[in-house]
């Protein structure tokens, strides 16, 4: 797991080579919000890049009561193909949840799929020729700041 400098100014920057490292970024991603215009396909790059507001986990753990969200960019490379399932490319204003990203080895290392799936069954399978993925924050996202009632249950 490579963390650069940023993450001194309490952005943080980490690439993924293998399935331990992709673990800690899907943990750092869980629960973000992610618009499906925000999802940018560029096969002729061989990339997946998808914009983000996720939590703030170390603002939550510091003990703070309202969970700040940052804008982040979640990049893969080396991407072959990529399939959705349950989600509506073209309907760019649909909101989705990241539950988690996910590693599956193929037969030949060092290929594999990533999956990254979220709310309502929606799924991204992206088929790779190795892992490659960087995390990257890019500021808070002040009009993001805490969860709106009715994703916290209704209670405010």
């Amino acid at each position: 797991m490579s963390v650069a400098a940023g993450a001194a100014l309490g952005q943080l920057k980490l690439l993924a080579l293998d399935p331990d490292d992709l673990a800690v970024i899907s943990a750092h991603v869980q629960d973000a919000r992610v618009e499906t215009g925000d999802i940018v396909w560029r096969q002729a790059e061989k990339r997946l890049v998808v914009g983000l507001h996720r939590l703030d986990w170390e603002q939550t753990l510091s003990g703070d009561p309202i969970p700040g969200r940052l804008i982040a960019a979640l990049r893969f490379d080396r991407v072959l193909a990529c399939k959705s399932r349950n989600i509506d490319i073209g309907a760019p204003e649909t909101s989705l949840e990241l539950i988690g990203i996910e590693f599956y080895p193929a037969q030949e290392a060092p290929a594999g799929s990533v999956v990254l799936m979220f709310s309502r069954g929606g799924m991204l399978r992206l088929d790779i020729e190795c892992l490659e993925c960087a995390l990257t924050d890019l500021g808070p996202d002040h009009l993001g700041t805490g969860d709106p009632p009715e994703d916290l249950g209704g209670l405010a």
